[in-house]
């Protein structure tokens, strides 16, 4: 099953915009190991390799566009070079680098703390190895370990940002607003107080939040935001991406996305209800309570009286937030809640491979399924919640603290 389709319904007025395809996009996947056995992401798994992450966006989920942000990693980039020279995968004239019908763009996740700050995370893209090559070499001198995933940088922001513009590179905070390294949860109620917001080139929302949420915060609206995986196995691959509209699965073709050229642009963000996010609510790490209690930030947790919270992503957004209700700008993109079809009660893995040899892919099974003909292979109540899932119409319970919410079945 292609991941890859033709524009239809759509009153073009160019040659370039009748070009257009739509393109499922995940930006945000991790490398367990090299080839040689090398970690790379510690907590990844050992089989997250780039030539298995390749071979699952391609055939098993049908992702057409991924960003795998480990690629600054010497042993990452050695077996790169090994697929390329086997015939296996080829760079492309776009950018980035063709396997089957999945373009694979080469990223890095990177950590960075000033003074005064606590750390965060951020992606960065390039569209080839050379430049991916020459940006490793620059970071060497700068980090203690190049071949770990999400490692220390120690410079500044827009040093950073610099050296990614220098080589043509994209730049996006990641996973915004998690307690757990995203610049709004942990570092500052403002991007500008550590970034140029200038050489931003779109940012990440992460697990526990949506577009609406981003739309309490004003700096935001001028940038294209992106709802990605975070993977660190095979199987989450594709549990949160995009439908971009795309002139060519690539790094120009993703260039041209970000600038609106020629009609390219994100059509949707697919993504977990917020609730499902495992950092959603403020958690208190003493009695193990996820607090539902809104209002201002909390300092105490009202059952046991302990400081020990991790502040959840919705607290803390409405904590920093200069609008007192969400006001998205009119050309951002609708965020249509999705559960994983690894979250759906009862689709254990024989049925899973049941419904890929019918429909192909996992985008096939979401997006191109009637509920009839799901209910042909796996019956009527797991049919029933595939439907209820992409329609956003599942009951949830919220997660908090590093657990995720949960699917109610009763």
């Amino acid at each position: 099953m292609p991941s890859v389709e033709p524009l239809s319904g759509l009153n073009v007025h160019s040659e370039h915009a009748a070009q257009l395809q739509q393109v499922y996009t995940d930006l945000h996947i991790h490398i367990g190991r090299s080839e040689d056995g090398q970690p790379v992401k510690i907590s990844g798994s050992r089989n997250l390799t780039f030539a298995n992450i390749a071979k699952e966006a391609s055939e098993r989920k049908g992702i057409g566009l991924i960003g795998i942000i480990d690629c600054h990693s010497p042993g990452v980039r050695a077996d790169i070079r090994a697929l390329i020279a086997s015939g296996e995968m080829s760079e492309l004239a776009g950018g980035g680098i063709r396997y089957q019908d999945t373009t694979i763009l080469l990223g890095s996740e990177i950590e960075i703390r000033e003074p005064g700050y606590q750390e965060s995370h951020v992606l960065v893209y390039f569209r080839d190895l050379e430049r991916m090559d020459d940006f490793a070499e620059w970071m060497r001198t700068r980090m203690k370990n190049i071949q770990l995933s999400s490692q220390r940088l120690y410079t500044t922001y827009r040093e950073l940002q610099q050296q990614v513009k220098q080589r043509g590179g994209l730049f996006m905070p990641a996973h915004m607003f998690t307690p757990h390294k995203g610049i709004y949860g942990s570092v500052t109620a403002r991007m500008g107080d550590v970034l140029d917001l200038d050489l931003v080139d779109g940012g990440e929302l992460g697990l526990s939040a949506d577009t609406t949420m981003a739309g309490y915060i004003s700096e935001l609206d001028r940038y294209p935001l992106f709802t990605n995986s975070d993977a660190h196995s095979l199987g989450k691959i594709g549990r949160e991406y995009n439908v971009l509209r795309m002139h060519e699965a690539s790094f120009d073709g993703l260039l041209r996305v970000l600038s609106g050229d020629n009609g390219a642009h994100i059509e949707a963000n697919y993504g977990l209800d917020p609730r499902l996010g495992k950092y959603h609510r403020t958690y208190c790490r003493n009695c193990e309570h996820i607090i539902h209690e809104s209002g201002s930030i909390l300092e105490r947790c009202p059952y046991c009286g302990s400081t020990q919270l991790t502040i959840g992503v919705l607290d803390r957004v409405l904590h920093i937030a200069d609008r007192a209700e969400p006001e998205p700008p009119e050309n951002r993109p609708p965020y249509r809640y999705q559960v994983p079809l690894s979250f759906i009660p009862g689709l254990g893995p024989a049925k899973m491979n049941r419904l890929l040899d019918v429909f192909g892919t996992e985008m096939a099974i979401l997006h191109r399924s009637s509920a009839a003909e799901l209910e042909a292979v796996v019956g009527s109540e797991i049919a029933h919640y595939i439907v209820l899932a992409r329609e956003g119409r599942l009951t949830l319970s919220a997660g908090g603290g590093g657990a995720y919410g949960k699917v109610i079945t009763g």
